[in-house]
């Protein structure tokens, strides 16, 4: 487990590290902003690969998805720990510099409590997402499941399916690409990746948990203890949330995207 922690705090902080430093020096016009977004979600992105790969591993591995083990499950939650702390400072300092270009001046004097307080009152739901699965998600898995539920924390790895996508829209739009047959196949991904492994996911685990035990579908919720209920809507809450958030950048993209169409259509008088 101490093997698993120190290459995770190695991994993660250093491909920040080599990212920006990297794509400082290859895109030169870039901002501070820029490096520091872009260098964030590539390692999002492989973060997520990892986890997906995992996930996938140890949930086909489980034929009883309450008693078998993967030794899998222990070992990426630790490995991904430090994750959430670097991506918790790569998000801040991602803020940081982006209001620094849009000239704020409380950021005049550098870092301080109060551009501390403004990143968390701007992205409070992710930061908060990461705190939940660093202090709350690790020591159950690792301390408190009594060896049960494996094949259900893979499943939950695999949420994580959608985020290299999402990433990748970023990444096209930084290099204003965004108006691209690519971008537009690469945000129906998202849509997609994203409703199937973060929202349809939970109906599933149910359904396996029903098979197993011969409960059906609408039974299932009223045979678990109360806890992994709202355990499991906990964690589905913010997944609708962001869902819906997608849902209307899609739409608002498709409108630009349609106006603008018309606009070239649409013959010039004199």
């Amino acid at each position: 487990m101490f093997t698993a922690l120190v290459c995770g705090a190695v991994v993660f902080p250093g491909l920040f590290a080599i990212f920006r430093k990297v794509l400082r020096y290859t895109f030169t016009r870039w901002s501070d902003a820029d490096v520091v977004s872009i260098s964030e979600r590539l390692v999002s992105a492989i973060h997520a690969s990892l986890a997906t790969a995992a996930g996938v591993t140890v949930v086909t591995s489980c034929t009883d998805v309450m008693t078998d083990s993967h030794w899998l499950v222990n070992g990426f939650v630790v490995f991904g720990a430090p994750y959430m702390a670097c991506d918790i400072y790569a998000m801040y300092l991602s803020h940081y510099h982006i209001q620094r270009v849009k000239g704020h001046s409380s950021l005049s004097s550098g870092h301080s409590l109060q551009t501390v307080k403004a990143f968390l009152m701007k992205d409070w739901m992710l930061v908060l997402h990461h705190l939940v699965l660093l202090l709350i998600f690790l020591p159950i898995t690792l301390f408190f499941r009594r060896g049960l539920g494996d094949f259900f924390i893979g499943c939950l790895f695999t949420t994580e399916f959608s985020t290299p996508f999402v990433s990748i829209g970023r990444i096209l739009i930084q290099l204003g690409l965004d108006d691209t047959r690519l971008h537009r196949v690469n945000g129906i991904i998202v849509l997609l990746s994203f409703f199937t492994c973060r929202i349809l996911l939970f109906p599933f685990m149910y359904w396996m948990y029903g098979r197993q035990f011969g409960i059906p579908l609408h039974r299932v919720a009223f045979h678990l203890p109360v806890h992994c209920n709202v355990g499991n809507l906990a964690i589905l809450a913010p997944q609708i949330y962001w869902f819906i958030l997608l849902l209307r950048k899609a739409n608002r993209l498709y409108l630009r995207q349609k106006s603008g169409k018309g606009d070239k259509d649409r013959p010039k008088t004199d």
